[in-house]
């Protein structure tokens, strides 16, 4: 079955200005990154492209089409000469109040595809910028891949002020080199391997006569977590994981805290490596290894490797029986079981004075270590062994 690309415009190929209506040259700017990802993306893929843009008022005294089609015909040809073709180019050209069923997010424009058996729908993906995109998505039923994009305008030409930004003004100049500018790139970049490379999700569901645990991952994700232990400094440090490793990280247990906290530590951090070692799938692509830093008075350091063998060195000491509800004797119990799971190697050293920070500190610094080590670079999707094997 063929899929779908439904790429978005304004915000996503090229720059959207403050008023939202690119009607001359003077506000064409593409996005970092977006050129080059097209172009691997229709190099590298089967998938076919389609442009779909909404264009307020297109036609209209405000919108007169001989302002857009220069721009947008420029446009195509820059990307033609890039090897980059869209297959269909779907323009609507309703005003929002309109309720046009052509008028994303509503689906008429590309209902054809819907329709057609021969899609892959649920395989198919929207690129776009908006949170109408998204829903544009979820009304197709298909996935969707976020560009971070943000509104252009001239540029601040060296050593000239910057104007302050008003309540209602135009957001103020992307410049090379800027967070928005480093957003675009990296977004698009995490589109490009999840479009070629697929998705990287797991879930496990580990039920003992102990505990039942519920676990659900991300690696591609934005940081958000779903945590709940029953062990609120548990579910504090788990959080590190997620928010400090950019990975969507849901965890549900229900352990036998009646008995003691062990076997809700320890099952959790098995799921949690099974779950980690389910999402990686093959490996291909990924950077394997990966961490310090610092937490005030503390040194810690995470380091790891995804290289299919489990070790744990453990070089930290804790002189409380507690932090929080956890015993600090299941700190290395639950490192243990993770590398097991996940066959990881783990090395883990901390120095320092205050225990809540050490801890705390070594959580986030295998956060780090988790984020640089799944980085997935699918310009050069090779196992990263000479062995051949992960």
């Amino acid at each position: 079955m063929k899929k779908l690309l439904f790429i978005d415009r304004d915000g996503t190929i090229i720059r959207e200005p403050a008023d939202e209506q690119i009607d001359s040259f003077e506000k064409l700017q593409f996005v970092p990154r977006a050129i080059s990802s097209l172009a691997f993306l229709r190099q590298h893929t089967d998938y076919e492209f389609v442009m779909v843009s909404n264009q307020d008022g297109l036609g209209t005294d405000a919108f007169p089409e001989d302002t857009f089609w220069p721009v947008q015909n420029f446009i195509l040809d820059t990307l033609r000469g890039e090897g980059i073709i869209f297959d269909d180019i779907l323009i609507d050209p309703h005003f929002p109040e309109d309720n046009a069923p052509t008028r994303k997010p509503s689906t008429g424009l590309v209902q054809k595809y819907i329709d057609n058996p021969d899609y892959d729908i649920a395989h198919s993906y929207v690129i776009g910028d908006r949170n109408t995109d998204r829903q544009f998505a979820a009304n197709i039923g298909c996935g969707f891949l976020r560009i971070n994009s943000a509104p252009s305008t001239p540029p601040v030409l060296s050593g000239s002020p910057v104007p302050p930004v008003l309540s209602g003004s135009p957001v103020p100049p992307v410049l090379s080199g800027s967070p928005a500018e480093s957003s675009s790139a990296e977004s698009w970049q995490r589109a490009v391997a999840i479009a070629y490379g697929g998705e990287r999700t797991a879930e496990v569901r580990r039920t003992t006569k102990e505990t039942d645990i519920y676990v659900k991952l991300d690696l591609d994700g934005n940081g958000h977590c779903d945590i709940t232990t029953g062990l609120g400094f548990f579910d504090h440090m788990l959080e590190q994981i997620g928010k400090h490793g950019m990975i969507d990280l849901t965890i549900h247990t229900k352990g036998d805290l009646h008995v003691d906290e062990h076997h809700t530590i320890e099952d959790t951090a098995l799921a949690l490596g099974e779950c980690l070692l389910q999402a990686l799938g093959d490996k291909r692509g990924i950077e394997r290894y990966g961490y310090s830093l610092p937490m005030d008075d503390c040194l810690c350091s995470v380091c790891l490797d995804f290289g299919g063998r489990p070790w744990l060195v453990w070089d930290a000491e804790f002189h409380r029986e507690r932090i929080g509800e956890m015993p600090t004797e299941m700190f290395l119990h639950f490192f243990k079981s993770l590398s097991d799971a996940a066959k990881m190697n783990l090395n883990i050293r901390a120095e320092g004075d205050n225990e809540h920070h050490k801890i705390e500190g070594i959580f986030k610094a295998l956060a780090r270590a988790l984020k640089m080590a799944v980085r997935r670079d699918v310009y050069h999707y090779e196992l990263p062994s000479t062995k051949g094997t992960l």
